[in-house]
C-alpha cells in the first residue's frame, strides 16, 4: 500500500495554473454577427430523426442553429471543413481553451495543423444553468460519442443506433461511400444540450437529465465553409442510460441561415495556423 507522506496536505494545497490563459486568443467580433443575424434569412433546414444522424452544410458566413423541437434531447454534434475532411472539430484543444462546456462567444476550434476557428456560438437559451452543484454543466467537449466498441467492450452488446454509428451513415451516405470509408473522419463531439461533468469522489465522467426543453436552442456562426453531423442520441435526454432503445427520443431541427448581402463585405474566413510545420527539423536537437 502506497504510504501518505507527512507532507500530503501541503502539495495538495498547491495552486492550480490554467494551462492555456486564453486572453489573447483572437476575440469574435459579436457585435458584427449580431448584427448580420438581425437581417438573415432562413435557407435550408434538416430534421435529424431519433437515434439517427444527418448531415447538413453552411456556407461561410452563415448561420446554423440546433434546435430542440418536440422533447428534451441531446445531440452530438461533428464539424469538418466543407472541402477538406481531414480539417474537423478538435474537442480536446477546444476544452483546453475554453474550458469544459461551451457558451455564447466560445468556439469549435479545428484539428492540426490548421488550428483555426471553425464556427462560433452566437446564442445559447441554456446560458442561464451554468454550473450546478454536482458540477455539471451543458455542451460539453469532455465525452466522446457512445459507440459500438465500447458497449461491446463493457457488456458484449451490438448496438448500431449509437451517435458514432450514426454519424458514420450520415456521413457515408452524404459522401456516397461505404461506412468502412467514412468511419475514419467521424471524430469527438461536442455534446449539444448535454448535461455533464465529473464526479468529485472518484473523477468519472457524469451525465444527468438535460435542462432542455422544445424551443431552446444552440446558433453557431460558420467562421468557413463547414460540412455538419448531427446524432439525435440515443440516450434521449441522457438521464440514466444512452445506447438503448429504452428512453424516451426526440427529433432535432437544423436550420441554416443565410446574412443579409453585403453585412459582411469587410469580414473574411480566418486563415489556417501560422505555425511552419518545421517542428525544428534541420535545426539539431
Amino acid at each position: 500500500m502506497t504510504k501518505t507522506p507527512e507532507d500530503a496536505e501541503a502539495r495538495r494545497a498547491v495552486a492550480p495554473v490554467i494551462c492555456y490563459p486564453n486572453d489573447t486568443l483572437p476575440a469574435p467580433d459579436l457585435a458584427l454577427y449580431a448584427q448580420a443575424r438581425q437581417g438573415a434569412r432562413r435557407i435550408g433546414e434538416t430534421l435529424v430523426p431519433p437515434r439517427d444522424a444527418r448531415c447538413f452544410e453552411v456556407p461561410a458566413g452563415h448561420f446554423f442553429r440546433i434546435t430542440s423541437v418536440e422533447g428534451p434531447q441531446v445531440g452530438d454534434l461533428n464539424l469538418w471543413n466543407a472541402s477538406e475532411l481531414s480539417e474537423c472539430f478538435y474537442s480536446g484543444k477546444t476544452r483546453a481553451l475554453h474550458g469544459t462546456h461551451l457558451t455564447t462567444g466560445e468556439r469549435m476550434w479545428s484539428s492540426f495543423p490548421y488550428l483555426r476557428p471553425m464556427a462560433t456560438i452566437v446564442s445559447d437559451t441554456l446560458g442561464w444553468y451554468g454550473i450546478d452543484s454536482f458540477g455539471g454543466s451543458v455542451h460539453d467537449v469532455i465525452g466522446t460519442r457512445c459507440d459500438p466498441y465500447t458497449g461491446n467492450l463493457l457488456a458484449g452488446t451490438r448496438y448500431h443506433h449509437c451517435c458514432h454509428s450514426n454519424l458514420t451513415r450520415a456521413l457515408a451516405d452524404h459522401l456516397g461511400v461505404s461506412p468502412e470509408k467514412a468511419e475514419p473522419y467521424v471524430h469527438d463531439v461536442l455534446n449539444v444540450f448535454m448535461c455533464t461533468g465529473f464526479t468529485r469522489d472518484t473523477g468519472q465522467y457524469f451525465m444527468k437529465a438535460s435542462p432542455v426543453r422544445p424551443g431552446d436552442y444552440l446558433e453557431f456562426f460558420a467562421e468557413f465553409d463547414l460540412l455538419g453531423g448531427l446524432s439525435a442520441c440515443p440516450g434521449g435526454d441522457c438521464s440514466s442510460e444512452h445506447s438503448s432503445d429504452v428512453a424516451a427520443c426526440h427529433p432535432l431541427l437544423v436550420e441554416v441561415y443565410a446574412p443579409a448581402e453585403g453585412v459582411l463585405e469587410a469580414w473574411s474566413p480566418p486563415e489556417s495556423n501560422g505555425y511552419d510545420r518545421s517542428h525544428g527539423w534541420g535545426q539539431g536537437s
